[in-house]
């Protein structure tokens, strides 16, 4: 069995309310709780001047806090950090653009458009796709199905 190299990503507000949670690793309903709390706890009253990653489990977790959200990735211990740090940006830089300067409100009611931006990144728990042209592309696609 193949473990995917992301196994989960959450984003997180700085009041720990959970906005979006990805899983790539199977986690019974009971464990994601028990994991959305404690990476809650870790992330958010980290000081700012200490590094984004950090020791968890098995893994490693890395995040990035853009305005009142922490986006955050739970990877295993021998992956690139940079290059798992590079891969939220991304992210944040796709939905900005999408969305014409996301907010967290876009995201709470708009979240399926969220987890399909998500899906167009990550596949599987891998990096999928880093050209933000053919995503934004196959975006615009999927909206003039749906329209």
């Amino acid at each position: 069995r193949h473990d995917a190299m992301i196994k989960f990503f959450l984003l997180v507000n700085k009041q720990g309310k959970v906005r979006l949670a990805k899983w790539y690793n199977p986690y019974n309903e009971e464990e994601q709780k028990k994991v959305e709390q404690e990476v809650q706890r870790m992330v958010t009253v980290r000081d700012s001047k200490l590094t984004n990653f950090l020791e968890y489990r098995n893994g490693r977790l890395i995040y990035r806090r853009y305005a009142g959200l922490y986006f955050v990735m739970f990877v295993d211990a021998a992956d690139n950090e940079l290059a798992c740090f590079e891969a939220i940006h991304f992210f944040v830089e796709l939905l900005d653009t999408y969305f014409e300067n996301v907010c967290e409100l876009d995201l709470v009611f708009n979240f399926h458009k969220v987890y399909m931006i998500l899906d167009e990144v990550f596949l599987g728990g891998e990096f999928q796709e880093n050209s933000k042209t053919i995503i934004m592309n196959r975006l615009a696609a999927i909206e003039e199905l749906v329209a």
